[in-house]
């Protein structure tokens, strides 16, 4: 069965992404991803992502656009991502992350991003040049 994981690729209105650096666990700790989380019993992917920023982030986010594709992660998971927006807080580490950033456009490659991300990033890229 194959378990989905959603993540928010979150901007702001000056075109910054937001980037988390996981502290846990110790194979990916160190490494920068986009928020979110595995999509619980129940849950359609856009409200599990909206709960996971709740509790990753301490904030509420809007989910604007579907990134095209399921992006393969390790085992049978697959990565499902929404450019977001922030509509009420300020993002801060709560749980999984010892650290936030903010990335410039033409600096989202400044961080080393998890496998993953990776890829997602590059099509972010692409979608926002095109």
């Amino acid at each position: 069965m194959t378990v989905c994981v959603v993540g928010a690729a979150i901007l702001d209105d000056r075109g910054r992404l937001l980037a988390a650096r996981r502290k846990e666990p110790p194979a990916l700790a160190g490494g920068w991803e986009l928020p979110g989380g595995k999509v619980e019993p129940g849950e359609d992917d856009e409200s599990a992502l909206v709960r996971e920023c709740r509790e990753e982030l301490g904030v509420v986010i809007e989910p604007m656009h579907r990134v095209d594709g399921d992006w393969p992660m390790s085992g049978d998971a697959v990565l499902r991502v929404w450019t977001a927006r922030v509509v009420q807080g300020d993002p801060e580490p709560l749980e999984d992350h010892s650290e936030i950033r903010w990335l410039e456009p033409g600096h989202w490659f400044d961080v080393d991003w998890l496998t993953a991300d990776l890829p997602v990033v590059r099509a972010l890229i692409d979608q926002s040049t095109s």
